[in-house]
């Protein structure tokens, strides 16, 4: 075997029936050219992993990457791009969405100097539309690509494309500074890299998925808002976050509409249903944070109970701090309205950073 000039990193989730197909629609694609597959699989439960393996051992150029406890495809790409051998390395879905034949060209723009290039939707001669089952995502893709826009500016017509290429010196750089957590990679690395690269866009025809389901969802939009808001201050607020602040603005919801319907409906005294209406915002937090702002580290089973009740725990400790530093400044004649959202702040910021070493540590 030739050392691969190429590698192409697939993440995958459950893509078991797309994988063999995928693999031989690339090797009739690469002709001539040296280049390996890693398969970056996120534990998918349809044998994602078992199916790679099998495969590789008949074609040794093709690698698995089996992630466990551990989900994300900003993550998974990270990964696969540090698992690769060649001085180039591509992105792309493993669902056959993405035009296989347009590698060959966009590692011909690579070679000719370009740092990053990108397979886009949107300029003359590629197509966005036809890769939507429903009208609704095709136009959800647009808004979040416009969106995009505003913060890549006219580095790329495509900042939400999964489809991209670039050299193995900006893969190592983009791996020490991007978010893992991330659902579009290539937005946070553009966000961040762009006035300082040479992007080249090759044109390609986004295609309809043969098997399996689109991974896009409630939960990936709201990543990508996060992400959003993350690179409009400058990365300075961490996307983790704001998801976790977000999440935490709805437990306001819960905790009124509970105390409003013990007290006023049920009849509860306000003391107990003051504690209620804590617990129950506390407890809704916690589902929250588990399925959207911990999604890659999701607690289950007797965990999930555990982390419930160090979550019960750390921010009972929050509170407090929230409580004291509030009446401090107050003493200290600062404003109500002032030292309540400095006590809420700090109690905010501690128990983000403490739940996330405690609660949803890295297991």
């Amino acid at each position: 075997m030739n050392a691969p000039e190429l590698s192409i990193i697939l993440p995958a989730y459950n893509e078991a029936k797309n994988i063999p197909l995928i693999v031989d629609k690339i090797a009739d694609a690469m002709g001539d050219i040296p280049y390996e597959i890693i398969v970056v699989d996120d534990d998918s439960p349809d044998g994602t992993a078992r199916v790679t393996r099998s495969i590789a051992r008949e074609k040794p150029y093709v690698r698995c990457v089996h992630r466990i406890n551990r989900r994300g495809l900003s993550g998974a790409c990270i990964e696969g791009m540090m698992a690769a051998n060649a001085p180039v390395v591509a992105v792309m879905d493993a669902d056959m969405q993405h035009d296989e034949t347009r590698l060959p060209v966009m590692l011909t723009e690579i070679r000719k100097g370009a740092d990053l290039v990108i397979g886009s939707r949107y300029v003359d001669g590629g197509n966005a539309s036809t890769g939507f089952q429903k009208k609704t995502r095709a136009k959800g893709s647009e808004l979040a690509t416009a969106l995009a826009n505003r913060i890549t500016g006219a580095y790329t017509t495509d900042p939400m494309s999964g489809f991209f290429m670039m050299t193995r010196d900006l893969a190592d750089r983009s791996a020490r500074a991007i978010s893992r957590d991330g659902f579009k990679i290539l937005f946070d690395i553009v966000s961040r890299f762009g006035s300082e690269l040479n992007i080249r866009e090759v044109p390609f025809q986004f295609r309809e998925r043969k098997e399996g389901e689109s991974k896009l969802g409630f939960l990936v939009t709201i990543q990508f808002l996060g992400l959003l808001a993350s690179r409009y201050t400058g990365g300075w607020i961490p996307v983790p976050f704001l998801l976790y602040g977000l999440v935490g603005f709805s437990g306001l919801f819960v905790h009124m509409a509970t105390l409003l319907f013990l007290n006023g409906v049920v009849g509860v005294g306000f003391t107990a249903a003051q504690v209620a209406a804590t617990f129950a915002a506390m407890t809704s937090n916690f589902a929250f944070n588990n399925e959207v702002t911990y999604a890659h580290r999701k607690l289950k089973g007797w965990k999930f109970v555990t982390g419930l009740l160090t979550f019960y725990a750390i921010c009972g400790i929050g509170a407090l701090a929230n409580v004291s530093i509030a009446i401090r400044l107050f003493e200290w004649n600062w404003s109500t309205s002032v030292a309540g959202f400095a006590g809420a702040l700090m109690s905010a910021v501690f128990n983000y950073a403490v739940t996330k070493l405690v609660t949803w540590r890295d297991t």
